[in-house]
């Protein structure tokens, strides 16, 4: 059972959970599920089409729909032209679908109430965000990576509590749970600078140095709380 050493949720509140049907998602919501009936605070799953995929798209969408009426779970489904949005606001379409998905869930947050949005960003996400950062060029700030917590707006607070976890035991996880999940093919694309990272980059750094993902993380963190003093 995965445990949290951070208390993210408080009674009674309403926690909206990001929901794509992929694997750290899916993790996520299993436990969330679990947790919601321990601390008594009520969860919601949004998920995000982009309009990219065509009918893998909707394939992934009923079948986050399904899951959630399996689990008993609230389902919002929101629905995005990430194509045109690049288009009018002169975007790259991952940049785009990013902007999408975080206008999605604050129209989510302020039609449900809900103070707080779960995201199943991991640890290894950690990792390949610190070094995207450092490849593109970034201020000490971006060596910080994806924060734990951060203010989506003024009412809705994002946290991330996978994000100690490695992939690694996120699969094991659902393995022992016996979960399944949907796969985005695009996840695979080297065209995409995160997956050449994922899939070329840290491997290559791993054989050299096996814990480069912890100490990645670890480095994240430990500036992170400099920069806030």
């Amino acid at each position: 059972m995965l445990a949290f050493t951070t208390p993210f949720f408080k009674r009674g509140e309403t926690v909206l959970v990001g929901f794509s049907g992929g694997p750290d998602s899916v993790c996520l919501m299993h436990f969330l599920r679990y947790l919601a009936g321990k601390k008594h605070f009520e969860i919601i799953a949004v998920h995000v089409h982009h309009g990219l995929r065509g009918k893998a798209a909707d394939k992934d969408a009923a079948f986050c729909r399904r899951l959630c009426k399996t689990w008993d779970i609230p389902f919002i489904l929101k629905k995005k032209n990430v194509r045109s949005l690049a288009k009018k606001l002169d975007l790259s379409i991952e940049h785009a679908a990013r902007k999408a998905r975080y206008e999605a869930f604050a129209q989510a947050a302020r039609s449900t109430g809900a103070t707080k949005l779960a995201l199943g960003h991991h640890l290894d996400d950690q990792a390949e965000t610190v070094l995207l950062n450092l490849l593109r060029g970034t201020q000490p700030e971006g060596l910080c990576g994806i924060p734990v917590r951060r203010m989506l707006n003024k009412k809705v607070e994002i946290v991330r509590p996978l994000l100690c976890i490695t992939r690694a035991e996120v699969q094991e996880y659902l393995q022992e749970n016996n979960l399944s999940f949907v796969t985005d093919e695009t996840n695979f694309d080297e065209t995409y600078r995160r997956n050449w990272v994922r899939g070329e980059l840290l491997p290559l750094l791993e054989s050299k140095q096996p814990q480069i993902r912890q100490h990645l993380a670890v480095m994240a963190q430990r500036l992170s709380e400099k920069l806030k003093k």
